[in-house]
């Protein structure tokens, strides 16, 4: 993916809405660093939420194969050119990795269908895997299989949005866009065409690790909307110990990470990579984190044994997973993927910046990190219990809660007035099911007064509320399995 760089409105963008009971559907692609790997085990195990329909390996700012034939290149991106100078080639992990984890996710997809039908099969999924444009950063010149493939999906005659996730560099899906502009762009229906795609693609990228979206994506496309992470992500990577609220971190540390996920979880799991594991990517001689005798005093800090290390690219897929929260088209709500604000000068895109900070309760400050974090233990505990799918069977493994609101999603309100909302619950394992109640004030106009008792939750707005503000409610639902998990219902109330 990368190495790090630091430094509510709802969408006035019109969006194709997706059909009753249809999942996202949605492309990724990657160039391979070893938190794209980690992040790769992590999105498998959630692949029952959407609909992949492209595994696309890339190139960035930190990985490149080169040309084969010693041509130097050297980075337009700042930092990577002081690092590195010209290069030939770089940190290049191979084409081959995507497959072999298929190959292991294979062996536990029979285990993962007793959990949910849902799962794609090996065959389908090794059918996606396609090889982009690789041999430098940036490089968007060449057709290349991937470019072609996404190009494809991007006409198709399914008018839903595909979100295109880019874990590393942005130059293979620039490649598709470019594709299509040469061979309509002198077409008559070529504005209906272009208006078509723009509607159609969603950008979510991490970082900025090449430069085609600066130089062709965003002048050339600037009507696709774009989901830009560049700071929330980091909570989730390699600096997580500086990050993460402490109350979070144990849930990433080895004894979290080796009992729970990655040991005794089946061949797929435990090739995931943790400090001191042992394990090296071929091709990559950065990756030193499983060497055991060089976890402490590391980069980011002192480390043990299957300490988590990084999954920076993995808001990208959990921005497409339902978990009640309804942020897929409205990515200023907020959820397991972070929060996105749209910018002043481009209604179509949307940044974490400062406007996308949450209040951090653990600080006591706002914190543009905290709109990612606060959801990591409910993500974490989630991931474990998709680990436990791998080996157990239904009855021996527990699966999250549904929760539903009788009133609605979107209600309205006068300035004063108090609303009840009626909460119902299921558990497919019929456990006990905890339920919270809080205002989420950073996704929309302010905070709304909240009191939960049994199974119902009364609202108060406040009497200084204008007309056409909103107050989000969150209702939170955490059952008593093991692990616990959690599933929510947000409430957005407009004042009328």
């Amino acid at each position: 993916m990368k190495k790090l760089i630091f430094g509510a409105l709802l969408l006035c963008v019109s969006f194709i809405g997706f059909s009753k009971g249809s999942m996202p559907r949605t492309i990724v692609t990657t160039d391979g660093e070893i938190d794209d790997v980690d992040t790769f085990i992590r999105m498998l195990m959630y692949s029952n939420e959407y609909h992949l329909e492209g595994l696309v390996y890339s190139s960035s700012m930190w990985h490149y194969k080169g040309d084969g034939k010693g041509t130097q290149f050297t980075s337009e991106m700042e930092m990577t050119r002081k690092m590195y100078g010209a290069k030939t080639d770089l940190r290049w992990p191979g084409v081959q990795w995507i497959q072999d984890l298929l190959k292991a996710y294979a062996q536990v997809h029979p285990n993962l269908i007793l959990h949910d039908k849902n799962y794609p099969s090996p065959a389908y999924l090794n059918s996606l895997v396609k090889v982009g444009n690789i041999d430098f950063e940036g490089e968007m010149e060449q057709i290349t299989e991937g470019s072609e493939w996404i190009k494809a999906k991007l006409l198709d005659k399914n008018p839903e949005p595909i979100y295109l996730q880019a874990w590393g560099g942005t130059n293979t899906i620039a490649r598709a866009l470019k594709s299509i502009e040469e061979q309509f762009g002198a077409d008559k229906n070529w504005p209906t065409i272009k208006s078509k795609i723009s509607k159609k693609a969603i950008i979510y990228t991490v970082m900025d690790q090449d430069a085609t979206y600066k130089n062709y994506i965003g002048g050339h496309w600037p009507e696709i909307r774009v989901f830009y992470n560049a700071h929330q992500f980091a909570s989730f990577a390699y600096p997580w110990k500086r990050i993460m609220p402490k109350a979070t971190q144990p849930y990433f540390e080895g004894a979290y990470m080796a009992n729970r996920i990655i040991l005794d979880h089946g061949p797929l799991l435990k090739m995931y990579y943790s400090y001191g594991d042992g394990q090296k990517q071929a091709g990559d001689d950065e990756h030193i984190h499983g060497d055991i005798t060089k976890i402490k005093n590391a980069q980011w800090g002192d480390f043990t044994q299957y300490d988590f290390i990084s999954e920076g690219d993995s808001p990208a897929f959990l921005h497409l997973v339902d978990v009640g929260l309804n942020n897929l088209n409205n990515p200023s709500f907020g959820g397991w993927g972070g929060r996105f604000v749209q910018t002043k000068d481009n209604p179509y895109r949307f940044e974490d910046n400062d406007q996308a900070a949450d209040f951090n309760p653990e600080t006591g400050k706002m914190d543009i990190n905290y709109s990612q974090t606060r959801w990591l233990i409910a993500a974490q505990e989630d991931f474990a219990a998709r680990a436990d799918w791998c080996v157990k069977s239904y009855a021996d493994a527990n699966h999250a809660p549904q929760i539903t609101v009788k009133e609605g999603m979107h209600l309205t309100a006068n300035p004063g007035q108090e609303l009840l909302l009626t909460i119902e619950t299921r558990d497919p394992d019929r456990n006990g099911i905890r339920l919270k109640a809080w205002a989420y004030p950073e996704a929309g106009s302010g905070k709304a007064g909240i009191n939960i008792g049994g199974k119902q939750a009364i609202v108060s707005i406040p009497d200084s509320a204008k007309k056409g503000d909103t107050f989000h409610v969150v209702i939170e639902g955490t059952d008593n399995g093991m692990p616990a998990l959690t599933r929510y219902r947000r409430v957005v109330i407009s004042i009328r």
